[in-house]
């Protein structure tokens, strides 16, 4: 290391670029470290790698998707290239041709098991992470065709019951119909993959599924294919990985050079195998249809072939669906709509936490804990408290040994974000803290303590955590309140969680290093004021209020560490809503570039809380802006509707979403619960039923049910028995009717609300 340090690398690095022409990296490097704070770290190294992979496929692409757009490629590939469309994007100086504009895909699978087949927004089915890719076309005798991914309308679905999930698509026209359902089953044990094709066509013709050796990301290579002797079994790079349910009637085949199966159907020779050195092998398995007769093929897909699964299913615990779906917290509204998201989000958060957690099942299907957090907060609200119970447990794993709870370098928002989470579990489960859990929290509520700065120090961020990266989409390095924030609800935690165990030494030293943490943010706020020239709160002291002020609301949603009329706390709200919003959404400048559902929902919940009607505004629009199949990317294009940046099926969305009906229904407040606030007046006009539960409280299991057809309108509570400790005070607050206050209120009970006269 010593050697290192006095050779002269810098020397070397600068002559050899400027050698051939290059930039001075060194020089660069540094003028660039000047935007952002003095760190610690640089940008992660786990963003580092996950982008230099993201963009290796985004180079390959370019590669060879512009010069051989007589393919048949993914949808958002037909889009981006199309100089009609509004998702076109210019390519003359982008190094990587990648996916901006159509990041929609949608899981399906099994609860307990990790393997995620997605299917894009026109029926393209990857069965493996990152894997190649199935399609199916139409193409008549007389040279019409029914192409998918090359349609701007088609119908696709997420259908849901007690037993499965699927997605269904259906595609027509010029005469033909084609429709996929697909969906994860069991067969003696293991996951399949099942594609059911549905097709027809008025004149003669042949259905096509076609092997792609692409995925909603870009090229995924295939070097080989082979059709078995019984015609039924395709194996890809020599693993039996295809069975169809009819042998195929011809088979064909092509490679890079040769190009798009597409142009040898239908009259190219029948060929069993085929390899190519490029990795772009490509086939099409082909079945006779014709007249009005229906034709039906079945594809089963091995899901164990997943080369990033280590272990057999023999150490997956799965789960029926009826099974996972039995406890959780059911809603009913009189809009079909708000039921059919709520209800495509429970299902989204049992798959992506099989006994880990994933924020997607694609690009995100690694693990971070702020999702984690507010994923688990989710499950806790929706009932699910064993599986959050398993996604807790093993919070520990990736505990350093200084306390640091580790899964991204240079962000400091995490370890408090674990101790809350084990505090929510515990308030609103009723247990005590785990034996296991507690040298997890000291030690964690150690490193906050030990992770500050000097609170004499004279800068705007004394006694804040140092600079970091924090939450990734609020900007450069920089000394971020959304980490602050987290820091002293953790202590808070901490605090809660030692007085459960009796540790009094460290309840005092908890609470007390959380009162000098918020002193010092305090300050920090007030210091800093006349850099921003605004009563919000910034993302940081050395920011001007701008789109990374979304980071510090979370003092007031989730965390409650501000009241909810505190007036930094409102004001960072309005500047948002008249500076960062597009189209009745939040739109996230940095990094993101779109609409974002997650954050909206968030504002939404401050404005619920301060009793601001404006919140339901913003909730219908996030409801406008999921996909079909009912999920939310991470952010959304603002012109295509579609996603722009990470994955495309994203948990933290769905968890947001569940918080959101869960606390319109049910919110805590200081004094006790706050039922009703958040209904819609619109909703009572109906004769239906409302209701939301059963949903953990801080003080026992609670359904609330609205009767809007009596007269008076009737609010019903019943918890499971008795409370654990009771509420000070109970709140009926329905938007348009009197508000009643109930204290010292019994587990169950009921109101009847007359309409409030209009001042």
């Amino acid at each position: 290391m010593r050697l290192f340090k006095w050779f002269p690398w810098k020397y070397l690095v600068r002559r050899t670029a400027h050698a051939h022409g290059f930039l001075d990296p060194i020089t660069l490097l540094a003028k660039i470290r000047k935007f952002a704070q003095p760190s610690e770290v640089s940008e992660p190294v786990e963003l580092l790698r996950a982008g230099a992979f993201f963009h290796a496929r985004g180079l390959v692409n370019a590669r060879v998707i512009q010069q051989n757009l007589d393919w048949i490629w993914p949808f958002w590939v037909h889009q981006q290239f199309d100089p009609g469309s509004s998702s076109f994007l210019p390519r003359a100086f982008s190094l990587t041709h990648v996916n901006l504009t159509h990041r929609n895909w949608t899981a399906v699978g099994i609860p307990g098991w990790d393997n995620y087949p997605i299917v894009d927004p026109r029926g393209l089915v990857t069965p493996y992470w990152d894997g190649w890719s199935l399609d199916s076309w139409i193409m008549t005798d007389d040279g019409e065709t029914l192409l998918p991914s090359t349609i701007d309308e088609i119908d696709q679905r997420f259908m849901m019951d007690e037993d499965t999930t699927a997605i269904v698509t259906r595609a027509n026209g010029n005469g033909m119909e084609l429709q996929s359902r697909v969906t994860a089953i069991l067969d003696g044990g293991y996951p399949l993959c099942r594609i059911e094709y549905k097709v027809r066509s008025e004149t003669r013709g042949w259905f096509a599924i076609a092997l792609r050796p692409y995925n909603p990301e870009g090229i995924s290579f295939v070097h080989q294919v082979e059709l078995g002797a019984d015609r039924k079994q395709i194996s890809v790079e020599d693993e039996p990985a295809i069975t169809l349910s009819t042998p195929a009637e011809k088979h064909l085949v092509s490679t890079y050079q040769k190009g798009d199966v597409y142009h040898r159907i239908p009259g190219g020779a029948d060929q069993h195998n085929i390899e190519c050195d490029t990795g772009m092998a490509n086939s099409a398995a082909l079945y006779r249809i014709s007249g009005q007769d229906v034709r039906r093929i079945t594809v089963d897909i091995r899901l164990e072939n997943d080369p990033s699964l280590e272990e057999g299913p023999e150490n997956k615990t799965i789960i029926p669906w009826s099974n996972a779906l039995q406890s959780h917290a059911r809603l009913n509204v009189p809009d079909d709509r708000f039921e059919y998201l709520y209800n495509g989000a429970i299902r989204t958060l049992l798959l992506l936490t099989p006994d880990w957690t994933y924020p997607g099942p694609y690009t995100y299907k690694r693990f971070w804990y702020r999702d984690a957090v507010f994923i688990t907060h989710a499950l806790l609200h929706a009932g699910l408290t064993d599986q959050a119970q398993g996604v807790v447990d093993r919070f520990p794993e990736h505990q350093n040994l200084l306390g640091y709870f580790h899964s991204q370098e240079g962000e400091w928002d995490s370890n408090g974000q674990v101790l809350w989470a084990y505090y929510r579990y515990c308030r609103l489960t009723g247990q005590h803290p785990a034996q296991e859990w507690i040298n997890a929290v000291t030690k964690g509520a150690h490193w906050i303590e030990r992770k500050r700065l000097d609170d004499d120090l004279d800068e705007f961020h004394a006694g804040l955590f140092p600079a970091g990266f924090s939450a990734e989409h609020l900007g450069n390095i920089d000394h971020y309140y959304w980490d602050d924030f987290w820091g002293i609800a953790g202590l808070k935690a901490a605090a809660a969680i030692h007085h459960h165990w009796g540790d009094q030494d460290e309840v005092e030293r908890c609470a007390n290093e959380a009162e000098e943490f918020m002193q010092a943010v305090e300050r920090s706020l007030e210091r800093s004021r006349e850099i921003r020239n605004s009563n919000g709160i910034p993302a940081s002291p050395h920011r001007r209020m701008d789109a990374g002020a979304i980071g510090s609301i979370v003092a007031g949603y989730p965390l409650q560490l501000l009241n909810p009329g505190d007036p930094r706390l409102l004001g960072t709200v309005e500047y948002l809503l008249n500076h960062c919003f597009y189209e009745h959404a939040f739109f996230q400048d940095m990094i993101h570039s779109g609409m974002n559902a997650y954050l909206t929902l968030q504002i939404a919940q401050i404005l619920l809380d301060a009793g601001d009607q404006r919140y339901m505004r913003l909730v219908d629009r996030v409801a406008e802006l999921a996909s079909p199949t009912g999920q939310w990317p991470e952010a959304i294009h603002p012109r295509t509707g579609g996603g722009c940046m990470g994955d495309g099926h994203h948990a933290w969305a769905s968890a947001e979403w569940i918080l959101m009906m869960q606390r319109m229904f049910i919110r805590e407040t200081q004094e006790g619960l706050s039922i009703g606030s958040g209904i819609p007046r619109h909703w009572l006009d109906s004769d239906e039923e409302i209701s939301f539960g059963p949903t953990p409280t801080p003080y026992g299991e609670l359904t609330v049910t609205i009767e809007p057809d009596a007269i008076p309108v009737q609010i019903h509570w019943k918890g499971k028995g008795s409370w654990r400790e009771n509420p000070r005070m109970l709140k009926v607050e329905l938007p348009g009717f009197e508000s009643i206050e109930v204290h010292d209120p019994e587990s169950e009970g009921t109101v009847e609300l007359s309409l409030q006269e209009s001042a």
